[in-house]
């Protein structure tokens, strides 16, 4: 599903992605995990073109991202088209961004509607589903401050599914959560682990991680220090920088 090779990404002289390359399979999920400033949110946002690369490629379900082959040339994709590929690609991150003058349901239906023309009718009763799935059937008509951060951030979760994406993407979707609220958003994202979701996440949540990944990744200072199973990853990692890391955290 994911193809990155040789990402690199800097601001100004601080190079923040040093030539990071990964692959991803159809139906997996990998969490990536890392001390503050490893690059881990910076990867989330290439993969999707959030952020521009300055080095590498990206391919997701076959299609290359942000560029067309044009006479065995690369083309920069209009930015009509480059929006098209990242709709096909789910986004929750650690603030919820949801609009606050749209209710929750509206805050579901907006993409669906407005970038791929759904009928009005169609695209309430996908986000109705939708918001059942994620536990909150009765708060279709709540605006955002009227909800908890976790229904908050279970609501972008549900507002990501409504564009039927192929892949999906967290980038620490439970950083900004009180303690007693993580557990419902990460139920959440296990039923989409049940699902068969092709999924990245960012998270800080070991247990999460132990629990659910196919494959965990370790980053500091901008590349890929280490990654595995988690049985072998947690229980006995090669590298000491690893050791280090999950010695304060897990």
């Amino acid at each position: 599903m994911v193809e990155a090779l040789n990402l690199r990404k800097s601001y100004g002289k601080h190079v923040v992605l040093k030539d990071v390359s990964l692959t991803v399979a159809r139906g997996e999920v990998v969490c990536i995990i890392g001390p503050s400033g490893s690059g881990k949110s910076t990867l989330l946002r290439c993969l999707n073109r959030l952020e521009e690369i300055e080095a590498g490629e990206i391919v997701i379900d076959g299609a290359l991202i942000g560029y067309q082959e044009k006479e065995n040339r690369l083309h920069a994709l209009a930015e009509k088209a480059a929006c098209r590929q990242r709709a096909a690609i789910g986004m929750v991150f650690q603030r919820f961004n949801l609009f606050p003058h749209l209710t929750a349901l509206d805050n579901v239906m907006v993409a669906p509607m407005r970038v791929r023309g759904v009928p009005r009718a169609d695209a309430a009763k996908r986000g109705r589903t939708l918001l059942a799935r994620v536990g909150l059937a009765g708060k279709e008509g709540h605006y955002p401050s009227m909800l908890s951060g976790g229904q908050q951030q279970r609501v972008a979760i549900a507002r990501a599914l409504a564009m039927e994406p192929k892949l999906m993407l967290f980038d620490e979707p439970t950083s900004a959560l009180d303690p007693e609220l993580v557990g419902e958003v990460l139920e959440v994202m296990r039923e989409l682990v049940a699902s068969g979701m092709t999924m990245v996440v960012v998270t800080h949540e070991m247990g999460f991680a132990r629990d659910v990944a196919d494959r965990v990744i370790f980053m500091e200072d901008g590349a890929i220090v280490e990654e595995g199973k988690p049985l072998a990853f947690f229980s006995a990692p090669v590298e000491a920088r690893t050791r280090s890391f999950l010695a304060r955290v897990a």
